[in-house]
């Protein structure tokens, strides 16, 4: 159980900071949202992956990881879109 919280964290802060380079432009959000996008995104990647039943393959999950990213970016851009509404 705590192996899988670290490892949600670990992979949701790598997830959400792969996401923030992919999307194009400067995003003023915190480090501390970019890791809740990425664990949220990581979260969801998995449950999706999962039901798909390609979330455990042998050797690295390569198209769970792909569905989080995916997943991480369209996060990044809804809080970049979010907060330029906020700001107008």
């Amino acid at each position: 159980m705590i192996g899988s919280i670290i490892a949600a964290i670990v992979i949701g802060a790598i997830i959400g900071a792969l996401a923030r380079l992919i999307v194009p432009g400067r995003q003023n959000f915190s480090i501390w949202l970019t890791l809740i996008v990425g664990i949220v995104a990581a979260l969801i990647g998995t449950a999706i992956a999962a039901a798909l039943g390609i979330a455990n393959t042998r050797g690295i999950d390569w198209w769970e990881h792909i569905i989080q990213l995916a997943l991480a970016v369209i996060g990044v851009l809804l809080v970049v879109q979010f907060q330029a509404r906020k700001t107008h």
